[in-house]
């Protein structure tokens, strides 16, 4: 059995992930099983550069195979912010509070109460002979400065849907359906199967 490493720290997202991994031959572990890993630099300019990153790092630092993903929030009204920031958004290692404060601090500056959004998702798999897959997804919502929901992470309670509901609002299950992680979850899931047999 294949073991792969997940190169998050954010057990919310790697429950997200092992969830997807379930049926396949992979053994998953998380990058915290390991002792003395620091963070990866995440310079890239995109989320596809920043996973790539990551799941290269992680990899040459575990002799694993690895998946990394980097992903984001981009606010139409803030000309795409925060994108490959949203994670230190308030500054490196800021907390999901923290972040969703300054999200409504930077709508307050421009007096804008709610703007279209999505959410972005690159995901990379690394194995050590050098082999690489990547997948996308995006989904689409609006950002409005009401809270609602206490699952997810992240700007989940304020990204909202048509019908009402916040990314927050909704199950593992629900939210695997329609987020961008979930798309590129589904599409690394078909790769790794044709590339695992």
């Amino acid at each position: 059995m294949k073991k792969i490493v997940i190169g998050t720290k954010n057990p919310k997202k790697l429950l997200e992930l092992k969830n997807a991994f379930k049926n396949l031959p992979v053994e998953v572990i998380s990058i915290s099983e390991f002792e003395n890993i620091p963070d990866a630099v995440e310079d890239g300019e995109t989320f596809s550069d920043n996973a790539n990153i990551k799941a290269e790092f992680f990899m040459n630092k575990t002799g694993c195979a690895c998946i990394a993903d980097d992903s984001g929030l981009e606010v139409d009204a803030l000309n795409g912010l925060p994108g490959v920031h949203s994670a230190r958004f308030a500054g490196f290692h800021a907390e999901d509070g923290t972040n969703n404060r300054k999200l409504m601090e930077e709508l307050d500056k421009i007096g804008v109460e709610e703007s279209k959004a999505d959410y972005r998702c690159a995901l990379v798999f690394v194995d050590t002979d050098g082999t690489k897959l990547e997948t996308g997804g995006v989904c689409y919502g609006t950002i409005k400065k009401i809270a609602k929901g206490n699952s997810g992470f992240g700007y989940d309670p304020y990204f909202y849907f048509d019908n009402g509901k916040t990314m927050a609002e909704m199950s593992l299950e629900e939210k695997d359906k329609i987020s961008h992680r979930g798309a590129a979850l589904r599409k690394m899931v078909t790769l790794l199967e044709n590339y695992l047999s």
